[in-house]
């Protein structure tokens, strides 16, 4: 039995980002959020799509173009099918979609709130001496990496930055250059817990 326990930990953003749009009722830029609805417009053979959001402040709309002059026969039926039903997994993967929004627009409001599933994926927790957690992005987030582990471990970032230090924990990839930056999808965490005098409550709280 290996005395390493793999756990995926799957990382969903709670809230979407906002484009900052200066609003021409509130006098200002404002942030603006996701509506959850798609406009469809049909022009002869021709359609339009735009993802909605509203000004936080005075609910005036803003169209986010998701196709443009769109020949119908060049969509898949169950994308436009998904569109005009308002297909809530549709809706995230645009909403989500922090690089296109901030090509699109410029400024635009990040949040780090998200949820962590967590699934294991080999090994005992009463055996393990040391961790491997697989990290995965339901979409893009702000999180950084060194708040998510102290904040899913259930330990302070200056044990997390003690355990770089003694090499007890390692990074992949970009090693100690990745601790204040954003998760990353794929990264690979493995955490050395061989002589930590809170290994039960750590390995279980890495387990959820």
């Amino acid at each position: 039995m290996s005395a390493t326990l793999s756990v995926r930990w799957t990382i969903a953003p709670a809230i979407a980002p906002r484009p900052l749009i200066n609003c021409n009722r509130c006098g200002g830029f404002r942030p603006y959020q996701c509506s959850e609805k798609f406009r469809v417009n049909a022009n002869g053979k021709r359609i339009d799509v735009w993802l909605i959001y509203r000004c936080a402040g005075c609910d005036n709309s803003w169209n986010r173009t998701i196709l443009e002059r769109c020949n119908r026969r060049d969509i898949e039926p169950s994308l436009l099918a998904a569109l005009e039903s308002n297909d809530p997994v549709l809706v995230r993967r645009f909403a989500f979609d922090t690089t296109a929004l901030r090509n699109r627009i410029g400024r635009i409001e990040e949040f780090p709130d998200a949820t962590v599933r967590k699934e294991l994926l080999d090994g005992r927790p009463e055996c393990a001496v040391a961790l491997s957690l697989e990290l995965r992005l339901d979409a893009a987030t702000s999180l950084r990496l060194d708040r998510l582990l102290a904040g899913e471990l259930g330990i302070s970032r200056s044990k997390l930055q003690a355990w770089e230090e003694r090499r007890l924990l390692m990074v992949d990839p970009d090693g100690a250059r990745a601790w204040r930056k954003p998760v990353r999808d794929r990264a690979t965490i493995r955490i050395d817990l061989s002589g930590e005098a809170d290994r039960d409550a750590i390995v279980g709280a890495a387990c959820g």
